[in-house]
């Protein structure tokens, strides 16, 4: 009687492949097991989020009597006018440019100038950090104030132009708490070693620091840009000249001049929200790596750099 004992199994790249999958489908079938409830909570937040938007995304696809007949139901017809009616009523391409300008500018100048003012202090630099650090924190809860930028804007003639509408706009110091966070998690070997070869202080926060926080920056760039592309109260205080009114001003007056006409304002609010979803989807790989890099280290002491410590140790 002779005996077979299997020898050790070899490893080839299909073996590799295979368990590859088979972990896949594993992991795919306990993420359904577990997520009878988690899969009902997330239906109904996406149905609580989603459902006004595809509504009025529906109303820009009916014509006036189909909306008339039926407000709740599925265009019938389906019709496309809406939009070229929106877009040619409303006259949208100069005001698109505009919005596009307000939303960009201010963006790259308020990214730029938090990333020189974020890397100083959370290297601990200055002799008081931790307090300018709690500053510029405390300094962004406080509500804006309207009447003194608008009396601040006609003193110094940044009132209903271009220029000084993104000059108010461009020095906000959004994303300082978050880029100070974000800078922590930066080695602080890359310092020591950009000086020793000789790398300029501007040098270095272009071509070694920015490349580092690219999540961080695309995420507060989404934030601004959605931001400013929204903003109907500043434009409508700093701007009187209609040809350099933003497409959410714009918006607002097509509003009031077709009141009811549902059909042609959901196309107009459609042609306005677009560049905002273009944007996020360029940008949206870099959202959730920035957040929570940013806010692992964000509420963290100035002194307290993980990368610092780690080295430390």
């Amino acid at each position: 009687m002779s005996t077979r004992t299997a020898g050790p199994r070899r490893v080839t790249p299909e073996l590799i492949e295979a368990e590859r999958v088979a972990r896949r489908r594993r992991g795919l079938l306990r993420g359904l097991r577990l997520s009878g409830t988690q899969l009902f909570c997330f239906v109904v937040a996406a149905g609580f989020f989603a459902l006004p938007l595809v509504y009025l995304l529906l109303q820009a696809f009916k014509t006036y009597p189909g909306f008339l007949k039926d407000p709740t139901g599925l265009p019938h017809p389906w019709t496309l006018s809406n939009f070229s009616a929106a877009w040619n009523q409303g006259g949208f391409g100069v005001e698109m440019i505009n919005s596009l300008i307000y939303a960009v500018v201010p963006d790259v100048i308020t990214l730029i100038l938090g990333v020189f003012l974020a890397f100083p202090i959370s290297r601990g630099w200055f002799k008081h950090s931790n307090v300018l650090y709690s500053f510029f924190v405390f300094s962004g809860f406080l509500p804006a104030g309207l009447i003194p930028l608008f009396v601040e804007a006609q003193k110094l003639g940044l009132y209903d132009n271009q220029v000084g509408y993104l000059i108010l706009t461009s020095l906000t110091g959004a994303g300082f708490f978050f880029f100070v966070g974000y800078i922590k998690t930066i080695p602080r070997e890359l310092d020591e070693a950009a000086a020793m070869d000789g790398c300029g202080y501007v040098r270095f926060i272009f071509q070694i620091i920015i490349p580092q926080m690219k999540p961080a920056l695309a995420t507060f760039a989404i934030f601004g840009f959605v931001a400013s592309w929204n903003n109907l109260i500043l434009p409508l205080i700093m701007l009187n000249d209609s040809s350099l009114w933003p497409v959410t001003r714009g918006l607002y007056g097509f509003f009031g001049e077709h009141t009811t006409q549902w059909p042609l304002i959901a196309a107009a609010t459609v042609i306005v929200a677009l560049p905002i979803l273009v944007v996020f989807a360029l940008l949206q790989r870099h959202l959730v790596e920035g957040v929570a890099g940013g806010a692992a280290t964000g509420s963290a002491g100035v002194g307290n750099a993980p990368a610092a410590v780690a080295a430390e140790e």
